[in-house]
């Protein structure tokens, strides 16, 4: 199934991508959140789809995150065997591990705000994982492959001298508002055969920046899904993003960072597109 949620920010509504159409099925399933995926939504949600009957969504409603605020945002970086390379680092032994705030997260084309005197806001296209089931201390990779709900798009923004300039942890840089488009659709990890066998692209004002596959992936997602569950308890409705290829701004010669008006253009094979705007934020 292809999970959405529409509406204005904070008042968005369950819906799903049917046959060329979205579907409001909000009389259905109250949120995407934890409790859809502990209470058997999905199993609901694909009776009430079968059924039919559903009414359409306008198309001009606002589409926003495919799940309801997190409980954590956890990422994996330098996980592209080309990104370490362009990032001058260590191909690293084990996961690195870092955290962005939850509220980071924001629709999939919703305007992306550059922080008050940033010069340094960067793109990062990344295979977002959303977590179905509480996890701890997973056994193995086939106990993580089967506590994965789904898949979406995940723009992990950074501002990249907070991240690396300013010392301390990353999270600094990654935690901004807007910082964590996601979406336009949650595929549901059922209809997503190989999680290593996806294409994924980021464009800036038109001109490619990213383009490799989660093949280049240097910890697999079923893998890192066991990891941190060895370090924590893993939720269901928690994101997990895995990662970011090479061509981020940081990374050209020169660097070439985010500017108020740039328009960035991401993709995932199946997974749909987002569109963002930069703008500058004020206080």
């Amino acid at each position: 199934m292809r999970l959405l949620r529409v509406g204005t920010p904070g008042n968005e509504s369950p819906a799903v991508e049917h046959e060329g159409s979205v579907l409001d099925v909000s009389a259905h399933v109250d949120d995407y959140d934890g409790a859809f995926w502990v209470s058997g939504g999905p199993a609901r949600l694909a009776e009430a789809v079968q059924a039919g009957g559903l009414p359409a969504v306008d198309d001009a409603v606002r589409v926003g995150p495919p799940i309801a605020r997190p409980s954590k945002v956890v990422c994996v970086g330098l996980n592209y065997r080309a990104h370490a390379i362009e990032s001058g680092a260590v191909i690293p032994t084990e996961p690195i591990i870092f955290f962005k705030a939850p509220n980071t997260v924001v629709g999939p084309n919703d305007d992306v705000l550059i922080p008050p005197g940033s010069t340094k806001t960067d793109w990062e296209v990344e295979l977002g994982v959303v977590i179905g089931r509480e996890c701890r201390y997973l056994a193995d990779e086939r106990q993580a492959a089967e506590s994965i709900a789904g898949y979406a798009i995940s723009n992990d923004v950074s501002e990249r001298e907070y991240q690396l300039e300013r010392g301390g942890q990353w999270v600094k840089g990654k935690s901004a508002e807007t910082f964590n488009p996601l979406g336009p659709v949650l595929v549901t990890a059922d209809d997503v055969s190989d999680p290593q066998a996806l294409g994924l692209r980021l464009s800036v004002n038109g001109v490619e920046r990213q383009s490799s596959t989660t093949a280049d992936m240097i910890f697999g997602v079923h893998h890192i899904v066991w990891y941190l569950s060895q370090f924590m308890v893993l939720e269901p409705g928690d994101l997990i993003n895995t990662g970011t290829p090479a061509g981020v701004g940081l990374g050209l010669k020169p660097p070439t960072y985010l500017r108020p008006g740039d328009v960035m253009e991401l993709s995932i094979d199946g997974l749909g597109s987002q569109r963002q705007e930069a703008k500058q934020a004020t206080a």
